[in-house]
């Protein structure tokens, strides 16, 4: 693609950061974090959309799958691992691959993301079938790793979508449902873990979380069917059922401790 232009590769709009004091500096930075939220602001339709293919998987049995390279790959690892703590869902539901294996969510493996076959090897690991749904994700739209993925995917009847930060990339020409949060040059030139980054995560938690308020996993606005895994958690769980029902502190503690979970709790009151 010659006329393909990576915004996300271009020079930085501010200069001399090395000659910034250290309020210039911070100051610089959130300045172009502010870009994010608004560019994201524009394209929640093509959210909407994405959102609503994966529940219809999920709430028939299916899964819900990210692949990505470096900071893109962590981030969806880091998304799919908070889903069962904060929704109660199993671990098998939401599931992020990366480019060169969990090691490399700390240390970075050399050229992981080239190899256009090895996505496919990693997802069949998981029996990945058309009942499932699969986002790429990749700040470039160009990793091979992602690109290749997508593609297997789609020869095998598995819908795609994406979360890319450059406008027409081949990763958005080739996901059935492609997102595009066109945040601009970043402050470091081409270091796409800042607005690119955040960008992503804020789509993948508006992704997840939507979703799983669709499956019926929040009721109004709390999260009954949250992993009891510390105090705090026990805590924040009884005073839920305080809230909706008439128990003392310690006997609120009781019911949940004795159910595991305040959505069980407050059905068997």
């Amino acid at each position: 693609m010659t006329d393909f232009i990576k915004t996300t590769e271009q020079e930085s709009l501010h200069q001399d950061l090395d000659k910034m004091s250290t309020i210039e500096l911070l100051t610089n930075i959130n300045r172009e974090d502010q870009k994010v939220a608004e560019v994201i602001s524009k394209i929640i339709p093509q959210i909407e959309i994405v959102v609503d293919q994966i529940v219809l998987k999920l709430s028939n049995g299916g899964r819900l799958f990210y692949i990505g390279a470096g900071t893109s790959g962590r981030l969806g690892i880091v998304d799919a691992s908070e889903c069962p703590p904060t929704f109660g869902v199993p671990h098998e539901m939401v599931i992020g691959l990366m480019a060169g294996g969990d090691g490399a969510m700390r240390k970075a493996v050399e050229f992981a993301e080239d190899d256009p076959h090895q996505a496919w090897k990693d997802l069949q690991a998981f029996a990945i079938s058309k009942e499932d749904f699969i986002i790429g994700i990749a700040a470039s739209g160009t990793t091979p790793y992602v690109i290749s993925g997508l593609k297997d995917c789609q020869a095998h009847n598995i819908v795609t979508a994406s979360i890319s930060c450059n406008a027409g990339s081949p990763l958005s020409q080739t996901a059935d449902y492609p997102i595009d949060a066109l945040v601009g040059p970043e402050f470091v030139t081409g270091s796409t873990r800042m607005k690119s980054g955040t960008a992503q995560k804020l789509i993948l938690n508006m992704i997840t979380t939507s979703v799983m308020i669709k499956l019926g996993r929040v009721k109004g606005n709390r999260m009954v069917d949250m992993q009891l895994s510390n105090n705090k958690l026990v805590d924040r769980g009884t005073k839920m059922i305080m809230d909706k029902t008439n128990l003392s502190y310690e006997d609120a503690q009781a019911l949940l401790l004795e159910h595991g979970s305040v959505r069980g709790a407050l059905l068997s009151v």
